[in-house]
């Protein structure tokens, strides 16, 4: 009788199945009307998949079974959950319009994801070309967590709705959004602007709580955009 053969790739696929079920679990509390419990989930579902990566690289047990399965995760925790959460806390009260549009980050999340595992040449990448679904994901969780209080305050509402248009239609587009560098000594200097915005967010986070979480998201996304523009008018000028 043959016994099941261990391997390295279970760890890091494990770390995937417990992402996946985070997202279950956050939409199962936001069904129970446990909205900062279910924003929080989508977090502990992002630590979860940083971890997968992570340890595929160290044990040299990255796989396309990996990728797979890390898409799948990632439609559930940063895709149907917040989808679901911002339906929960604000969109249930549109009918059908509020079920369509709180469906839009799911959606594009979907081709976001399907769009990256076409284009992913081995495992390691330096950009990612379009918002990645779990930067979408965190900023509307940080949203909930920073606003809502029995509802969003009239200030507010007026913004749900574009600030999910705009994270979606983020995600499908063609802006690159460079990954997070591997903190060492050759990477502060290289590019130490990522780590002073680092010390700043970290600041940011622990005076501002749930609201600098969401305004240091706003930042990285924002930065994006204006890297885009910058090149596209740089080159548009030296041709």
């Amino acid at each position: 009788m043959n016994r099941p053969r261990l391997t390295p790739s279970i760890i890091p696929n494990l770390f995937t199945a417990i992402n996946m079920f985070c997202g279950f679990l956050s939409i199962l509390s936001a069904s129970e009307g446990n909205f900062n419990y279910a924003a929080w989930l989508i977090f502990i579902a992002a630590i979860f998949d940083a971890l997968d990566g992570m340890v595929a690289r160290l044990t040299n047990s990255s796989s396309e079974l990996g990728v797979e399965l890390d898409s799948l995760s990632d439609i559930v925790s940063f895709g149907a959950a917040p989808s679901f959460l911002l339906y929960k806390t604000y969109f249930y009260s549109m009918d059908v319009w509020g079920i369509l549009i709180s469906a839009v980050p799911l959606i594009a999340g979907g081709f976001r994801l399907a769009r990256f595992n076409i284009q992913l040449v081995g495992f390691s990448k330096s950009f990612f070309l379009g918002l990645p679904i779990p930067s979408s994901a965190l900023t509307i969780a940080s949203f909930v967590l920073a606003f809502y209080n029995d509802g969003f305050p009239k200030p507010i509402i007026d913004f749900i709705t574009p600030m999910i248009l705009v994270l979606s239609f983020l995600m499908v587009s063609n802006i690159r959004y460079e990954t997070l560098p591997k903190i060492s000594l050759k990477s502060i200097k290289e590019k130490p602007f990522h780590f002073i915005f680092l010390i700043l967010a970290i600041l940011l986070v622990v005076f501002m709580y749930t609201k600098g979480m969401f305004i240091v998201f706003v930042f990285m996304i924002v930065i994006g955009i204006f890297r885009h523009l910058y090149k596209l008018i740089t080159s548009t000028f030296n041709n």
